[in-house]
């Protein structure tokens, strides 16, 4: 699935994190990490470092390449940063929001960088709001803030392990404070964080490829319910709660994370390749070429040829050079988007029965169009193969579904969506398929995957208006 918003039907992930400690250049490092990351959210960037004794940042709205100038690079020093990439779900999108976020208080200065989403931060900010607190963006990772800040203790690490106690849902945290850089992991680890090395620096990112982006090498995962404190000491672990139901979000393995990344142990290509495998092996059907939807289905696209024995195809080409400029809000401006960014190859498809794989079906309207298109091109059918299970669920974890009336496998049968595809068969990977490709247990509940948005069943508890403050909090 193209992590793209200009078409409107796509599951997109908050945020993406990095991390250096001890490093000459942090600063640098910390942009080619977030580049390394830029799938992970395209709306805002930032950058945290340590200048001497003194908190410095810098943060704008757009890619990595767009906010942060060779310049502002270059005036980065000191051994320590922490940078954040932004995708909003609901919310202000504004600059506001963007992280890291920066905080005073009587501790002193702090950078906050936060991936997921805290299913109980509306309840804590109406709390903190009676006894006076003043919010000043509409973000869940300033909860976290103002917990740190209220808190009993002066020193950070005890007042941070305090805040964490109190918050609920999905949260990978990166905290800049003084001559320490901190991270947690929430109990469930539904969002992924890895601890890298480079050198006798120590790295720390969303996923393993941002320290193959600046040279550094994995060395294990953040564990959930884990705190990570870096300073002139070392490295220490603190475990802040105890581990729950290990539940990291599926979507991480089926397009969330880029294909050389790494997430516990799996590669992530080689995981897309064992979905669309078993996916023909479910969902076999007679065709003569199979294609995907750039970029990340390709993988699942590849290996459900070679399982098929159907030869793989570049049907579709996304062209790369489509910029934000025409990422337009109106749904036919949309349409024409789409046109821009993917165009069927006419010699590939014509006359052809193609089996046109992707990782995800939303609300419809882009493969609607994907299906059209190949067929203009001259497709004589077109078979839908999709890599996961139907999405019917929302998530209240960090990914834009607000509801289930967004979702079309909530509201209309499989033939009903076919038929409203134009497709001439459409089928998805089955549950068991998804937990047989990726090596796991097929208990659902035992599995070690967040699996909410296919079977309902949270890892946590949920709140009633938990949905309504993903990306921002009411």
């Amino acid at each position: 699935m193209c992590l793209d918003p200009m078409n409107g039907d796509t599951l997109n992930e908050e945020c993406g994190v990095f991390g250096i400690y001890g490093h000459e250049h942090a600063g640098h490092l910390t942009y080619y990490g977030l580049h390394a990351l830029q799938h992970r959210g395209q709306e805002s960037a930032g950058i945290a470092w340590m200048d001497e004794d003194k908190l410095r940042y810098h943060k704008g709205m757009g890619l990595v390449s767009e906010t942060l100038s060779m310049e502002r690079l270059e005036a980065m020093s000191g051994q320590r940063a922490i940078g954040h990439v932004r995708y909003t779900t609901n919310g202000d999108s504004g600059l506001v929001n963007a992280q890291p976020l920066v905080f005073n208080y009587r501790g002193g200065t702090m950078a906050l960088a936060h991936n997921g989403s805290l299913v109980n931060a509306a309840q804590i900010k109406r709390y903190l709001e009676r006894q006076g607190s003043i919010f000043q963006t509409t973000s869940d990772t300033e909860v976290i803030a103002h917990l740190i800040a209220r808190s009993a203790y002066d020193e950070l690490e005890y007042a941070l392990q305090e805040a964490l106690s109190m918050i609920k849902g999905a949260y990978a945290l990166l905290i800049m404070q003084d001559d320490a850089i901190m991270a947690a992991l929430d109990p469930n680890g539904l969002r992924p964080l890895s601890l890298g090395r480079l050198g006798d620096s120590y790295l720390l990112a969303s996923e393993t490829c941002a320290f193959q982006a600046v040279g550094g090498e994995y060395v294990r995962e953040v564990e959930p319910g884990e705190m990570v404190i870096i300073d002139k000491h070392g490295l220490r672990s603190v475990r802040f709660a105890q581990q729950a139901a290990p539940s990291i979000c599926s979507f991480e393995y089926i397009y969330f994370a880029r294909p050389d990344s790494d997430v516990h142990g799996v590669n992530v290509h080689q995981a897309r390749k064992r979905l669309g495998a078993v996916l023909a092996a479910e969902q076999p059907v007679a065709a003569d070429v199979v294609t995907g939807v750039p970029d990340s289905s390709m993988s699942a696209a590849i290996g459900y040829a070679e399982t098929a024995g159907i030869p793989y195809e570049l049907g579709l080409i996304k062209n790369r050079y489509v910029g934000r400029t025409f990422i337009q809000p109106n749904q036919s401006l949309r349409a024409q988007g789409v046109r821009m960014k993917l165009s069927p190859v006419k010699k590939v498809v014509e006359g052809k029965r193609v089996v046109m794989i992707d990782d995800s079906i939303v609300r419809g309207t882009t493969m609607s169009r994907l299906v059209q298109m190949l067929k203009e091109a001259g497709a004589a059918e077109v078979h839908v193969r999709i890599s996961s299970p139907p999405v019917a669920y929302p998530c209240y974890y960090g990914i834009d579904t607000s509801s289930r009336e967004e979702l079309i496998v909530a509201q209309k049968s499989i033939e009903e969506i076919r038929q409203y595809l134009g497709a001439d068969s459409l089928s998805f990977l089955s549950v068991d398929g998804l937990l047989k490709a990726l090596d796991r247990p097929l208990s659902q509940r035992d599995c070690g995957l967040c699996l909410a948005c296919f079977n309902g069943d949270y890892p946590t508890e949920t709140y009633p208006d938990a949905l309504a403050i993903k990306g921002g909090l009411v």
